[in-house]
């Protein structure tokens, strides 16, 4: 009896340890309660915070430090505050320039871009053109944004137009020059119109004209670029955008912050736009895909690719293939064609960029081929083209727009010029020959989207212009237009000067071609047969 009553009564240890179990299960609650409160507090207590902080403006969002208050574009921490000014709703612009509902892009659209004198270095760049503001005004404020403040604008065509040079010349930084009767007879005098090196371009029509003109008008450029203190200057026409790929930010301004100081001139290879359907409209806006140039690939790689990825062309890029370069502004700076420059007094340190590159959007639009026959008098053969295209393709493009129908043309156009084959787009995509470029696509649906276009455009059909100035628009773009019938010394009518001269300028060149190298004319990339003859 008693081992069973000792046994069905608890002892003193049994009694203790229950009451421990008793003591954790309690504390074990208690700690899962505080543990549950705790994160359906924290999450609410950080939300509010970030409200705060948010509300009181001490977030630095990535995104709204673009905007113009922090006026912190990638490479321009430094710039000054930019005048705003305000503009009432509605715009008579074109659609391409139009802005949409829902912008997209932290620029308001009353931002000018007007940069302080503490923007260094300041970099110009100057063009021949005769596009409308469709084309001008994203390529203008592209480069804008990449740090570019100046531009100078040789303007003829529709460029020259009174409608369009007043939006062009309300913008800070531009600067619009007429081809007037006065700046033809002024170039007529100027030291590269009585050198030689640019000699062998004169007397031909359509590009070879085009590119003595380019010549002439960046030689006024480099004195005027001097006199508003630019450091750094380009040419560029308007269906070029600069990629200043390798850059901690996408900064043209950074970029040649770090070029050394015993560099000259700076190369920027070119890729080549590839479209994949035949109906762009804005090219800048609809172009992703690029052909790399010869510079930017292994010799193996394009030359072992190179039947597929010219398709049938002549030769691996449609047009140019030499790139653009940019110059340090120094004494004795001169063009050297419109794809290099040189010195009068040395031979310039030059260097060639690896990752930046000259974005080309050529034959981007199916009007591209009618548009360039248009402005081009040859006769539609062999030879007779060459004395207008120094570039085989540009050549065949002609004839085909000068002799085919439309649906002949457009068949042409596809299979030409359009990459359609979308299995071989993938393979020379693999293959490094084809590349993705988006930030200035980007870039530039932004701008729209925000209303800079359709601002600029409002802003100067507002603004009175005066008289005179309106009168020398006009005047200007009438001069453009009846050039061809003057006798001045432009380079459409070089073959008026006499034989005397035009044997002078010859002997000239004989004796001094060591001084004065030939102008660097646009250059195919390196052809097939080039390979075979080293292999």
């Amino acid at each position: 009896m008693a081992g069973l009553h000792s046994s069905t009564r608890p002892s003193s240890s049994s009694s203790s340890s229950s009451s421990s179990l008793s003591s954790f299960s309690s504390s074990s609650q208690s700690f899962a309660s505080r543990i549950l409160l705790l994160l359906t507090v924290l999450p609410f207590t950080l939300a509010c915070f970030a409200f705060v902080l948010q509300w009181r403006g001490g977030l630095n969002d990535p995104v709204t430090r673009w905007s113009p208050d922090q006026l912190q574009f990638p490479g321009m921490e430094s710039s000054e505050s930019v005048s705003r000014n305000s503009h009432s709703s509605g715009s008579n612009c074109v659609d391409p320039l139009r802005p949409k509902d829902s912008p997209s892009f932290p620029y308001y659209k009353d931002w000018k871009f007007d940069y302080g004198s503490d923007l260094r270095p300041k970099i110009c760049i100057t063009t021949s053109t005769s596009a409308g503001l469709q084309q001008i005004l994203p390529w203008i404020f592209y480069h804008k944004v990449l740090g570019v403040s100046n531009f100078l604008l040789f303007v003829e065509g529709k460029a020259a137009s009174p409608k369009v040079t007043k939006v062009l010349e309300s913008i800070p930084g531009v600067k619009v020059i007429y081809r007037t009767r006065e700046l033809e007879e002024q170039q007529a005098k100027s030291r590269i119109w009585n050198e030689t090196w640019l000699a062998s371009f004169f007397y031909k029509p359509c590009n070879y004209e085009l590119f003595v003109k380019q010549s002439l008008n960046m030689e006024m450029a480099i004195v005027m670029a001097r006199e508003a203190g630019m450091d750094w200057i380009f040419h560029l026409d308007t269906d070029e955008l600069i990629h200043p790929a390798g850059t901690r930010e996408y900064s043209l301004r950074q970029l040649l912050s770090d070029v050394p100081g015993n560099v000259d001139m700076v190369i920027f290879p070119n890729y080549e736009s590839s479209v994949e359907h035949d109906d762009i409209k804005e090219p800048f806006s609809e172009v992703s895909m690029f052909k790399k140039n010869y510079d930017h690939l292994p010799k193996d790689v394009y030359f072992g690719n190179y039947k597929e990825a010219t398709r049938g062309n002549p030769n691996y890029f449609l047009t140019y293939g030499n790139g653009k370069s940019a110059a340090r502004i120094q004494d004795h700076l001169r063009p050297n064609g419109a794809h290099r420059w040189h010195n009068y007094m040395k031979t310039p340190h030059e260097i060639k960029l690896e990752e930046a590159a000259i974005l080309h959007y050529t034959y981007t639009k199916f009007s591209d081929l009618t548009s360039r026959r248009d402005r081009c008098g040859c006769k539609p053969t062999k030879d007779d083209v060459k004395r207008c295209f120094m570039l085989e393709f540009d050549r065949s493009a002609f004839i085909i727009a000068s002799t085919a129908t439309d649906d002949e043309m457009l068949r042409w156009y596809r299979e030409r010029i359009v990459w359609t084959d979308k299995e071989l787009n993938i393979k020379l995509t693999r293959k490094g020959i084809l590349t993705r470029i988006y930030a200035p696509m980007v870039i530039i649906q932004g701008l729209r989207e925000s209303g800079v276009f359709a601002s600029v455009i409002e802003s100067a059909e507002q603004a009175s212009l005066s008289k005179d100035k309106f009168l020398s628009s006009a005047e200007s773009s009438n001069l453009t237009r009846t050039a061809t019938s003057t006798d001045s010394l432009t380079s459409r009518k070089i073959g008026k000067v006499n034989v005397e001269l035009i044997a002078r300028r010859v002997l000239e060149y004989t004796e001094n071609s060591t001084h004065h190298p030939l102008a660097i004319p646009p250059l195919s990339p390196p052809a097939f047969e080039n390979f075979q003859l080293v292999a």
